[in-house]
């Protein structure tokens, strides 16, 4: 049975490292919290993305952190990582899948309802909602959804959500009250002066966050209705 933790996912860019190494970034930001590891590095060869991978992979097996492997399936089964992560135009969930086989965490951005429609056909291990606010982070992704789109996706999802773009401090809790089952951060770890410090700040405040949403979920509330105001609360991640 896979085990994941979607509670703080870390999506790698090591152009936001301020110059660190980015197994360096990664490690303190597993010390400090997170939970699963996205390897994201769009502008390197593939040379250096499979190096990139082993070394992250090893970083991460102390802490038993599953290592996804953003959007190379060839890459995932090269460094034999935990999972791979796919968008709306890579390849085919169902090609993956089969090559991959069942054991492995496979990941699917979503982007609106329709996306989740067809996400709920297929044995996905979990979704990811993006963008939930507007990052330059990555620029190729559809309108931001807000918090409202966080909430009616996540209720449309038979799969657990992550909630992705321009997440910090100041709207994680957020995220996690609007339905969400954990929040994917890239330069509010990657770019943080302490990485640790950082990680564990967020962590905080998604395991508070989830103690409240399951407190009123037991006291038949359902999900929490947080749309308003928070959508404002953007960020420059």
């Amino acid at each position: 049975m896979k085990n994941f933790d979607l509670s703080l996912y870390l999506v790698t860019d090591r152009l936001l490292s301020l110059g660190r190494p980015l197994e360096y970034v990664v490690e303190e930001a597993v010390k400090g919290g997170v939970t699963m590891v996205q390897l994201r590095e769009k502008d390197c060869s593939s040379k250096e993305f499979y190096r990139q991978a082993i070394t992250i992979k090893a970083c991460l097996k102390p802490y038993n952190i599953p290592l996804i492997i953003n959007d190379r399936l060839d890459i995932a089964l090269a460094c034999e990582a935990e999972g791979l992560h796919i968008g709306q135009y890579d390849l085919p969930y169902e090609v993956a899948r089969k090559i991959l086989g069942k054991n492995k965490i496979i990941g699917l951005s979503v982007e609106n309802v329709q996306d989740v429609l067809e996400a709920n056909k297929l044995d996905i291990d979990y979704i990811g909602i993006s963008p939930v606010f507007s990052t330059p982070t990555k620029t190729d992704t559809a309108k931001e959804l807000g918090l409202t789109g966080v909430r009616e996706i996540s209720l449309l999802s038979k799969h657990p959500s992550v909630g992705i773009g321009g997440i910090n401090n100041s709207n994680a809790r957020d995220i996690i009250q609007a339905g969400a089952d954990g929040i994917a951060v890239v330069s509010a770890i990657m770019s943080a002066a302490d990485p640790r410090l950082a990680a564990s700040q967020l962590s905080d405040i998604v395991h508070q966050s989830k103690l409240k949403v399951n407190f009123l979920r037991n006291e038949g509330r359902g999900k929490l209705d947080c749309t308003m105001p928070s959508d404002d609360r953007k960020s420059t991640e």
